[in-house]
């Protein structure tokens, strides 16, 4: 059996996001190390209170912020630590992922404001060498 490079999925990065998330925009989340490909997995967005009907994110690089995950409703983000899957879904036909080169920036991006309550979100994937 092949010997591990590296030690699986894991936390790739841990970031506030504005403190508000009722200001669209974008946050940067990561940033591909030198010498390695990203797979991003997943990313899960914890509230610091009610959110709000409105909120609309979307995560990917910053030329594409839709290539990971593509408008995602934040509505059930009802109170204080509640936390919401941020992923492509799989289904009958695989959703398409891709392998991010060194440089590469990740970031949040906020295309409907919900209420002025803070987020974190956290970035895990899987990264290997170049």
């Amino acid at each position: 059996m092949a010997k591990l490079k590296h030690s699986g999925i894991t936390l790739l990065s841990k970031t506030t996001v504005d403190t508000d998330l009722s200001t669209t925009g974008q946050t940067v989340l990561y940033t591909v190390p030198p010498n390695t490909v990203t797979l991003l997995v997943a990313a899960y967005l914890k509230a610091a209170g009610d959110v709000g009907a409105n909120l609309q994110c979307q995560i990917g690089q910053n030329s594409a912020t839709t290539d990971f995950v593509i408008d995602s409703a934040g509505d059930n983000l009802d109170a204080a630590n509640d936390v919401i899957p941020l992923m492509p879904i799989p289904h009958a036909t695989p959703p398409k992922l891709k392998m991010y080169t060194a440089g590469t920036v990740i970031e949040f991006d906020i295309t409907v404001g919900g209420n002025a309550v803070a987020g974190t979100v956290y970035l895990l994937g899987l990264q290997d060498d170049a």
